[in-house]
């Protein structure tokens, strides 16, 4: 296993709740640890009473809460209708409410937890900067969504392998989660500290303000149909 030359400052994160079974117990095992994180919701699920309430309890316990789309239907980038984007981030922060972080954080949709162009479009990214949103993303994926009782050890190895590791689980049912006291266990035993606060390589937008890595995470715009380039470029011709 590959260790950081130092101990990890890991920031942990979970996206895809509130779930009314998992979540409590994942904000017990983080009181329990004096650990704070940052949820990243689903905002159909925070239309919900009973799951707001939820995220209340978080927002209560010095958690932050962010932004993860309205539906998780997929990649921003994957999508070309004008309004998807708008929709599925404006939605989501309306819910949110007074819940949010003064940064109104938001996560995009990974698709399996790959970083690359298909996060975003160029749309959803300037709908992002209008509205003045920090982009956050994670540079450690257990996968515990796909393989609920495996991802322990990837994810300490992950962790342990960064000076400053954004680990991404998940508050769902699957059965992931009953690992978790135990992770955080085995990463304070190796010396890892845990931290609320975001490493900047993982913020490709500030308040609005692009860094040097939003370009790789905003798919390129189409070039126009080759016909409507030499409609342009072409003289009138005579009636």
């Amino acid at each position: 296993m590959r260790v950081s030359v130092q101990p990890p400052e890991v920031t942990l994160t979970f996206d895809n709740g509130p779930d009314p079974d998992v979540t409590p117990v994942v904000l017990d095992v983080l009181r329990r640890w004096a650990i704070r994180a940052t949820f990243f919701v689903v905002g159909a699920r925070l239309t919900d009473p009973a799951h707001r309430a939820i995220a209340q309890r978080a927002h209560a316990e010095g958690h932050w809460i962010g932004n993860h789309t309205l539906t998780h239907a997929g990649p921003l980038g994957e999508r070309r209708d004008a309004d998807h984007a708008a929709v599925e981030i404006d939605r989501t922060q309306a819910v949110i409410g007074d819940l949010a972080h003064a940064d109104r954080l938001f996560r995009p949709v990974g698709g399996g937890g790959r970083l690359g162009p298909h996060l975003l479009s160029a749309g959803a990214r300037d709908h992002l900067a209008a509205g003045g949103y920090t982009v956050v993303l994670w540079s450690a994926v257990p996968g515990d969504w796909r393989d609920p009782d495996g991802w322990p050890d990837r994810a300490v190895e992950q962790c342990l392998a960064q000076p400053c590791p954004v680990l991404v689980l998940h508050d769902i049912p699957g059965g992931a989660m009953a690992h978790l006291d135990a992770v955080l266990g085995r990463l304070a035993d190796a010396g890892a500290t845990f931290r609320q606060n975001f490493p900047r390589d993982c913020l490709p937008m500030r308040r609005g303000v692009a860094t040097p890595g939003l370009a790789g995470i905003v798919m390129p715009e189409p070039p126009p149909p080759v016909g409507s380039i030499l409609d342009r470029a072409s003289p009138a011709r005579p009636a």
